[in-house]
């Protein structure tokens, strides 16, 4: 009796896609946990203001330890972006502001093209946090709304107004 082993045989094509799918690296969330808002020029205020609440213990600096001025990206957030936001045109100034009821919230602003980082933390004597920047260019950004320890459930509201 002649024992016979089973010979597989795979087109190179398939093969490489079947690694291709096993070894895709992750790309980063593109919904949100609180949604998608969009802004034009001369928007109004409530188009600028969306609500959340903070609560993750994955690191913002894991996403940049820096943002575009030097400043350190700092807190924790839910590995998602809490909100999407789309300029559909070019803004000169923005100023995007957290309300917790001054409990220590960060921020971090993901630009277009993922290397465009903002980061802010206290604003003033206020423990809430704001970006105040120039510059910027139409597209989708990605917003992280942190604490400074993680773990940390914090309702906000966060506003988006135009200078």
């Amino acid at each position: 009796m002649k024992y016979c082993r089973p010979r597989l045989q795979f087109s190179g094509g398939w093969l490489l896609a079947i690694l291709a799918t096993i070894t895709a690296t992750p790309v980063i969330a593109q919904t949100a946990n609180f949604g998608t808002f969009r802004l034009s020029t001369n928007f109004q205020p409530p188009q600028g203001t969306v609500q959340g609440f903070t609560g993750g213990s994955y690191s913002l600096s894991a996403i940049s330890n820096r943002d575009r001025n030097q400043k350190a990206c700092i807190g924790f957030a839910d590995p998602n972006p809490d909100h999407i936001m789309v300029l559909e045109k070019d803004f000169s100034q923005l100023t995007i502001q957290v309300d917790s009821n001054n409990t220590d919230t960060t921020l971090l602003i993901q630009g277009p093209d993922q290397n465009m980082i903002r980061c802010g933390d206290d604003t003033g004597k206020r423990k809430d946090a704001s970006v105040s920047d120039r510059n910027w260019k139409s597209g989708t950004y990605r917003i992280w709304v942190g604490t400074f320890n993680s773990g940390n459930k914090r309702d906000y509201t966060l506003t988006v107004e135009q200078q």
